[in-house]
């Protein structure tokens, strides 16, 4: 019983590797949202879900493992293989995160919802802008988004999604979310006006079109070590900062005159 038990975990794990940034990683981009929050927005945002930003961040790669939200499995990503375009890849019926994110805006940005159905499209909007800037969530449909894609970390075996999920954040820098918050949330207001620029499908395409450098930079087999790990910290620390940015602005424009 014990052994089924201990097998199951691990099979848990294992499939969690198919989702977005590591918890840090969500965490941190929830947080630095928070913080550019309009303070109305922020008290009506934190009322509804009853918790902050950064609590319930990571939530859905839970929940999308239990029967209630098994539907949500494949918001997380969108699979466009090396022989694909961003255009031109298959378009999955169960839905994409591309679908998904639009379709929570549009829901929250209509009103009409019960509190419970505001929450759960909040929460589902929370997590996915911060998968939306992991570039394995752009990645192929023949790896699984390189969970497939077998490397080396630092001499040892790994695979390229989670590395970008968790290794590589760590690695970077070991800070908690505030700390990098503080640290690379620094732009000007200039700055932020450009990152929020643009459509979800445009920031889709901005993730792709990194996912197709990884993928070139990071062949199988590849043995990640410190010149990497410095050459793409500030890639994370960019997409953090777009994602967090992007979640501020498409909540201070839903709930600004609500």
């Amino acid at each position: 019983m014990k052994i089924k038990y201990i097998i199951s975990l691990m099979a848990l794990f294992i499939n969690m590797q198919c989702f977005g940034w590591g918890q840090k990683g969500h965490d941190v981009v929830a947080y630095i949202a928070e913080t550019h929050l309009d303070e109305s927005v922020k008290n009506k945002v934190e009322a509804i879900l009853d918790a902050s930003l950064v609590y319930n961040s990571n939530w859905l790669d839970n929940a999308s493992h239990t029967a209630d939200f098994a539907y949500t499995k494949t918001w997380h990503y969108k699979n466009i293989d090396e022989d694909q375009t961003f255009e031109t890849a298959k378009f999955n019926k169960n839905g994409d995160i591309v679908t998904a994110l639009n379709e929570q805006i549009s829901k929250l940005s209509a009103g009409g919802l019960s509190p419970e159905e505001e929450k759960l499209a909040l929460n589902i909007l929370i997590h996915l802008m911060g998968d939306l800037h992991q570039p394995m969530h752009m990645g192929h449909y023949s790896d699984l988004g390189g969970n497939k894609h077998e490397i080396l970390f630092f001499g040892r075996k790994n695979n390229l999604h989670s590395i970008w999920d968790s290794a590589l954040v760590e690695a970077a820098h070991k800070w908690s979310y505030t700390e990098w918050q503080t640290q690379i949330d620094r732009l000007d207001s200039a700055e932020m006006e450009n990152i929020s620029k643009g459509t979800i499908t445009d920031w889709a395409k901005e993730t792709y079109e990194l996912a197709t450098e990884v993928y070139r930079i990071t062949p199988v087999g590849f043995n990640v070590s410190y010149n990497y790990v410095s050459e793409m910290t500030h890639i994370i620390e960019e997409q953090f900062e777009r994602g967090g940015i992007r979640l501020a602005f498409i909540l201070n424009n839903i709930y600004k005159n609500k």
